[in-house]
């Protein structure tokens, strides 16, 4: 370990200094390794803590400190020694991504739905496997919408310095060919900004994405179904009701495969947020209003699976998709939210506002009955 004149301190470390000298005062720097010790007196009353692992009160300042040492590629913790405080910045060391899985899984992905593309296009895949070929743009635009959807997630998640993996596609033997798309977030989520921005950006792209996806599938010419198979009639949400006023759409009872793509799509947006759990629409609630949203989180799976019973035992209709997901929030909605690390500074209006917009748009995105067999 060598100590460090403020003369030749690096950058990136000078920078590092500023951040840390409205809550400290540094009087020494020294770097072991890639570790740099700075060494400083609170300028304010700041509660003791160990590092992250063992921490039971994290201070303000390590709140405040956290997304800065983030954003220059460190991970940060403070000790307490009899002599001072030491503030240790360390090199993030992310897990390591076996890139090649996430490029396997978007290769079958492009596969399955392709495959299952090319039958809404009315391919007969029996006797002409090739066929599958017609799938192709029904493949992109449903990634396109799934993909949008966490790449929204993935670019402000980084923008706040929070380590997150690309996203990863699932294939699946399904009606539209996956199961969505995931990504992986690791370590802390540095305060409700954070938390609210990376909630929210991937409902607004990816329901951006369905809505263009879905216009250039109305304004395809009508495909012919020459399948003598089951029959699914969609729902349509007010959204998709809307755009069909404002687009020319042939006279026909089957949906083009690129529209019913961004049919997907809206879906997917409705479903996500909703306010519970570590759905998109738990993050963006737990950061709007804080504790209060366990109150909501615990009630919705009760409210789901009431809806489903009454659509199904009163209306007779289909309410089946309302018990999924009933009992889906009722096995992950008692485990919590994870706590920001800055928990106490509340959104500013405009997120606010914003975040009312976008459950308000998720509403427009879903009808009771999404689909029928």
């Amino acid at each position: 370990m060598h100590n460090l004149s403020r003369k030749d301190l690096d950058p990136v470390i000078q920078e590092l200094v500023e951040k840390i000298s409205p809550y400290f005062s540094v009087y020494g720097i020294q770097q072991q390794g890639s570790s740099i010790y700075f060494y400083g007196t609170p300028k304010e009353n700041i509660s003791a803590i160990e590092d992250i692992s063992g921490s039971i009160e994290v201070s303000r300042a390590y709140q405040k400190l956290w997304t800065a040492f983030a954003e220059k590629g460190y991970q940060f913790a403070i000790k307490y020694e009899p002599e001072g405080h030491i503030l240790i910045a360390s090199p993030l060391k992310l897990p390591a991504e076996r890139r090649w899985i996430n490029v396997v899984l978007a290769i079958a992905t492009f596969i399955t739905t392709m495959v299952m593309g090319s039958l809404l296009f009315g391919a007969d895949l029996r006797s002409n496997p090739y066929d599958a070929l017609r799938g192709i743009p029904f493949t992109i635009a449903i990634m396109a919408v799934l993909g949008s959807h966490e790449a929204g997630h993935y670019i402000v998640a980084k923008k706040h310095g929070m380590r997150t993996s690309l996203p990863y596609f699932i294939p699946f033997p399904s009606l539209i060919g996956t199961m969505g798309a995931v990504i992986r977030h690791h370590g802390p989520i540095p305060d409700r900004k954070a938390l609210f921005d990376v909630g929210v950006s991937g409902p607004l792209i990816g329901l951006f994405v369905s809505v263009i996806v879905t216009i250039i599938g109305l304004l395809q010419p009508p495909i012919t179904q020459t399948s003598d198979g089951f029959q699914i009639y969609l729902g349509l949400p007010p959204l998709f009701e809307f755009i069909t006023r404002i687009i020319p759409v042939a006279e026909t009872s089957a949906i083009h495969p690129i529209a019913f793509a961004g049919w997907v799509g809206m879906l997917v947006t409705a479903l996500n947020l909703i306010p519970a759990g570590q759905l998109d629409g738990g993050h963006v609630l737990r950061a709007m209003v804080g504790n209060r949203s366990s109150y909501v989180s615990l009630a919705l799976p009760f409210v789901l699976l009431s809806l489903g019973a009454y659509m199904i035992f009163i209306l007779n209709i289909n309410g089946s998709i309302w018990i999924f997901w009933g009992l889906i929030l009722s096995l992950f909605a008692a485990s919590g939210h994870p706590r920001p690390l800055n928990d106490e500074d509340p959104l500013d209006r405009g997120r606010m506002a914003l975040g009312i917009i976008t459950f308000a748009l998720g509403l427009l995105s879903i009808t009771p009955v999404p689909f029928q067999v």
